[in-house]
């Protein structure tokens, strides 16, 4: 992973003038756009989006100091005006063009380059599972693509689940994990935003494929998975696990991530305020 993510910045780099497509981009990550978005995301601690914008306006600011014009920088680099540009570069720099012209005031943001970092010494526990083909069983919905903090769209969808769709997903539930999951999939292709929806899922693993109209299925081809257990205060552990799954565990494994639901179920401990024990499941495949 860590060759593939070098290889889209070097892409990038030799690209910041152009029209950076998502196809050109996906070819690079050789994952789904929303597994790459996430491991870019978790790894530099910034969105893509924002990357390429900071790595832009960098080149624009030595492009002002060797005396290029403001309006020739701002088309150069995909603005549609050059008081878009101002406003962007100020907001970035906190000065204007022209003081970079004037006054030879200057900022920079270097490109990137990944490599492994060993930290902590902490070890991380995961297991690999082979599963046959099964049918994620409950109630989904469209939710922002949010890579951390809480999702209230989620909030509200499971708060919308009825007791007679409870009682049809126990029914159907015959699969391990058996517990009710959280799967996400489907997210649009708005890659270089960060933005747009994915499909988010609350219900059970089942082998039936046959449900009410109450209830979604989603059919998942055999495969293999890689399991992360954890425990401690919820939902931080959790949160904290994932990221160290796509910043840590993937780029340094024998494994990527494929084009399938990724889900996780969470058992509240009772005796702990705030306490759980989860488990989170990423569909992979030996590179």
């Amino acid at each position: 992973m860590l060759y593939e993510l070098n290889h889209v910045i070097d892409y990038i780099e030799e690209n910041l003038t152009e029209d950076l497509s998502l196809e050109a981009i996906s070819q690079y990550a050789k994952v789904s756009d929303y597994h790459f978005r996430k491991i870019f995301y978790y790894i530099s601690g910034m969105t893509l989006s924002e990357y390429i914008k900071n790595r832009r306006l960098s080149e624009a600011n030595k492009d002002l100091l060797r005396g290029e014009k403001v309006t020739v920088v701002a088309y150069k680099y995909g603005y549609e005006s050059v008081d878009g540009f101002t406003r962007a570069f100020k907001k970035w720099s906190g000065f204007l063009p022209s003081d970079v012209m004037k006054k030879g005031v200057s900022k920079s943001f270097p490109k990137f380059s990944f490599v492994i970092s060993i930290k902590g010494g902490n070890v991380m526990e995961f297991r690999i599972e082979e599963k046959p083909a099964f049918y994620l069983a409950g109630v989904s919905r469209r939710v922002p693509m949010q890579f951390e903090g809480i999702n209230n769209e989620i909030v509200k969808l499971a708060q919308s689940i009825t007791e007679e769709q409870r009682e049809e997903m126990h029914a159907l539930q015959n699969m391990e994990p058996c517990e009710i999951v959280n799967a996400s999939y489907d997210a649009d292709e708005n890659f270089l935003k960060e933005e747009g929806e994915l499909t988010h899922l609350i219900g059970v693993l089942t082998t039936e494929s046959q449900v009410s109209d109450q209830l979604d299925l989603v059919p998942v081809e055999a495969c293999t998975w890689a399991v992360f257990p954890n425990e401690g205060p919820f939902p931080s552990t959790l949160q904290e696990t994932m990221a160290k799954v796509y910043s840590e565990w993937l780029p340094s494994s024998d494994y990527e991530v494929i084009n399938a639901p990724t889900f996780s179920f969470t058992k509240m401990d009772e005796s702990k305020k705030d306490y759980a024990y989860s488990e989170i499941w990423i569909p992979v495949r030996r590179k």
